[in-house]
């Protein structure tokens, strides 16, 4: 008995003193490292990266533009389902510990020591926060050391719902979302508040390994996360049964998603963040600045509609240019109609895209008077004969050939061509060679409301709006009455609309201005001759009032040459 009790005092003092030891080595540490470990200070403060964001005048989004797809959420507005999904997959003791979890370390060891397999329960939510904004990924001893003593400096500074809100901002969640409410909106398309329990679960997966289960790339990988996530939650008695297996039973629904761009207006978002960034440098990515355009989105629309109309409703006035390419639909080895060959014709549509609302479409069969096409998205539709019947031959500029009688004139199986829906209906189109841009200015005081540079932004990015030089016109002869009108000009000042005609040594030959009609007016009120938009009026307004005075005047509205 007294050997028995000698042993026991000598192992006490034994486990004291290597407790002791432990806890001498680890202060040593903390007192080593501490100097070195990265300052926390400004972290409740800290500004995340969010990309730039353009706006129309009603705060509709037109362009996001940055590396980073962020939609930082105070931690109120984040549902609480979804914090309890990630602590059940991360860390269910995070409101328990300080910010090191000692037991699920343990565990973590035990694990190790009996398997010889790395363990759960290591790493706490603070302690990937202090990975996330300070350390790097690397695998030492070192790191994870630094990563205990910042998550314990961290635990001091914030408070647990601050910590848990810094987090679900910042994690990174796969394909460029960083935070959980850019998750929702790039896998779902949903804001947070619209997300199911399964998609929540299929969220709170993602951080242990966002490309491993990556619900779009590795969907059944993603499944098995999720339900773990699910049999997670219910443990720490977050769900019910019921609600378990409901969510369990849901497919895995996850698609890419891009920003919901509520105006089409590409042309103005480049203006803008040239602009910005002109201003403010590449740091203009990541500062969350919202700009605010005066683009009214309901003429945006509008202008996009008839730009597109007019150019596509010219281009067909002469002729059709033929197919855009043409590829076998039964090549060697490839069974038409079978898996394969739909894969070739996917990848064949997929490849060209969308321009300028032109959805590319490959031909599978041709009636009479109609053909079947493939339209990406493996959608089959038929084209009829009022959406065919336009395509006369393309000659030249100025020459169309006959006016087609079937369909064969106009297509074969395998050719790839452009549809778009006109009235309800799919029409044959084709990408026009022509170009054109549009623009429209608030009356009062010159505000842009709508901006079309060309026929599709992604097509050619030059925009013709501003960047195109090109002569003004009748649109110039305003300033040059305005000019007029500070002089002693009215109105009703007649001018006499008739010939005129230049002699300079400089040009070729006289110069002898016209009228658009051909034809000469006389007498002619000055509001009637601009209203009319009479050439020889403007020609003796501009001789009376003077080149220099016309020219200088025009510097006040802002012409600069």
């Amino acid at each position: 008995m007294q050997k028995w009790l000698k042993f026991l005092r000598v192992s006490s003092k034994i486990v004291i003193a290597l407790v002791f030891l432990g806890f001498t080595c680890l202060l040593g540490l903390y007192l080593y490292l501490e100097p070195k470990l990265p300052s926390i200070e400004g972290l409740s403060d800290i500004q995340l990266q969010v990309p730039l964001r353009v706006y129309s005048s009603e705060g509709g989004l037109i362009a996001e533009y940055g590396e980073k797809r962020r939609s930082p959420k105070a931690i109120d507005d984040i549902p609480l389902s979804l914090r309890q999904a990630f602590m059940a997959a991360e860390d269910d003791r995070f409101y328990e510990h300080p910010g090191v979890d000692y037991q699920g370390i343990l565990r973590a060891v035990m694990v190790m020591a009996t398997t010889g397999k790395r363990g759960q329960g290591g790493s706490t939510i603070t302690m990937q926060l202090a990975r996330n904004f300070y350390l790097s990924r690397e695998k030492t001893f070192a790191r994870k050391l630094n990563e205990i003593f910042l998550a314990l400096n961290i635990e001091q500074q914030l408070t647990k719902d601050q910590i848990l809100e810094l987090y679900l901002n910042k994690i990174y969640l796969g394909n460029r979302a960083y935070g959980v409410a850019a998750a929702a909106r790039v896998y779902y398309g949903k804001v947070l508040e619209e997300l199911n329990l399964a998609q929540i679960a299929m969220i709170a997966g993602l951080p242990k390994a966002p490309s491993r289960y990556n619900p779009i790339v590795n969907p059944e990988r993603a499944l098995i996360r999720r339900n773990y996530v699910l049999k997670r939650m219910l443990a720490l008695n977050y769900i019910n049964e019921s609600d378990m297996r409901f969510a369990k039973a849901q497919p895995a629904t996850a698609g890419l998603h891009e920003s919901p761009v509520d105006v089409s207006a590409s042309y103005v978002a480049e203006m803008v963040r040239n602009e910005i960034t002109q201003q403010f440098g590449e740091e203009a990515y990541i500062k969350g600045l919202n700009v605010f355009t005066t683009i009214d989105g309901k003429l945006q629309r509008a202008a996009n509609k008839s730009l597109r109309h007019a150019l596509t409703a010219y281009d067909q006035r002469h002729g059709y240019r033929g197919a855009e390419q043409h590829i076998d639909l039964n090549p060697d080895g490839v069974k038409l109609n079978s898996e394969e060959s739909e894969n070739l014709w996917r990848e064949t549509v997929e490849d060209l895209g969308v321009v300028g609302g032109l959805y590319s479409a490959l031909v599978l069969e041709v009636a009479e008077q109609s053909a079947r096409v493939y339209l990406r998205g493996g959608r089959l539709i038929n084209l009829d004969w009022d959406g065919l019947k336009w395509a006369k031959p393309f000659i030249d500029r100025n020459r169309q050939g006959a006016e087609p009688k079937q369909a064969s004139e106009i297509l074969k199986p395998g050719d790839v061509i452009r549809i778009y829906k006109h009235e309800g209906k799919w029409v044959l189109g084709q990408i026009p060679e022509v170009q054109g841009a549009f623009t429209a200015l608030r009356s009062n005081d010159g505000a842009l409301q709508a901006l079309v540079g060309g026929f599709d932004f992604h097509k050619s990015k030059f925009n013709r709006a501003v960047q195109a030089k090109r002569q003004a016109g009748s649109s110039f002869k305003p300033f040059i009455y305005s000019a007029a009108l500070s002089r002693d000009y009215t109105a009703a000042t007649l001018i006499n609309d008739a010939p005129v005609v230049f002699h300079d040594p400089a040009l070729e030959g006289t110069w002898r201005p016209e009228n658009y009609s051909g034809k000469f007016f006389g007498p002619t009120r000055l509001r009637v001759a601009l209203f009319k938009s009479r050439n020889l009026v403007s020609i003796r307004i501009l001789r009376s009032v003077g080149v220099r005075y016309a020219t200088n005047f025009a510097k006040n509205f802002g012409f600069n040459s």
